[in-house]
């Protein structure tokens, strides 16, 4: 099976185990806009990659119009990024995000600069961001960390940290990140 296929497949699996609302691989395929986001987002930065800008914000901005959820195509985005329901995210152009990520509706991967530099978030392996949650400038959340709904980060966080609050301030979890929450189905039960 060709490498894009396979993604799908992979992409609709971690829809399947991290949302207990999916019924099917099907309603996975045909009706998430945060899976769609994610497939259309591939192709634009292929385009972006090939130095064909304004095609790339084209294709971008039309799977914006479609699914609500706004990824710029020079954005890095690693393996299984679910974005659930996803109305309202936006990540900006020089944001990266890592493997594993999960995050809600209104999420903001956001610059703090005009300039032509590093300017938005560095987002690791494992990470949940909370819904409304305001991630700004050129900072790095660490792997294994969360983010609390509305919160707004302004500073790095290490590893394994929990951010809440506005401005957001890392303070160690009490229990590392269950790596369970992103293979196990039961974890909803």
């Amino acid at each position: 099976m060709p490498a894009p296929f396979w993604r799908m497949r992979e992409d609709i699996a971690t829809a399947r185990r991290l949302d207990p609302a999916a019924r099917s691989s099907a309603e996975v395929f045909l009706t998430y806009a945060g899976i769609h986001a994610v497939w259309g987002h591939r192709v634009a930065h292929r385009l972006w990659s090939a130095k064909l800008y304004l095609a790339a914000r084209c294709y971008a901005q039309g799977v914006r119009f479609f699914t609500g959820i706004e990824i710029h195509p020079g954005a890095t985005i690693g393996r299984r990024l679910f974005i659930d329901h996803g109305m309202g995210v936006v990540i900006g152009e020089t944001a990266e995000v890592g493997d594993d990520v999960i995050m809600y509706h209104g999420v903001t991967l956001g610059g703090t600069s005009s300039r032509h530099e590093k300017r938005h978030p560095t987002i690791g392996d494992h990470v949940m961001i909370g819904a409304g949650a305001k991630i700004l400038g050129a900072v790095t959340i660490g792997d294994n960390c969360a983010v609390g709904a509305n919160a707004v980060v302004v500073v790095d966080a290490p590893a394994d940290s929990v951010l809440t609050g506005i401005p957001a301030r890392p303070r160690p979890k009490t229990a590392p990140i269950d790596l369970d929450f992103f293979t196990d189905p039961a974890i909803y039960i």
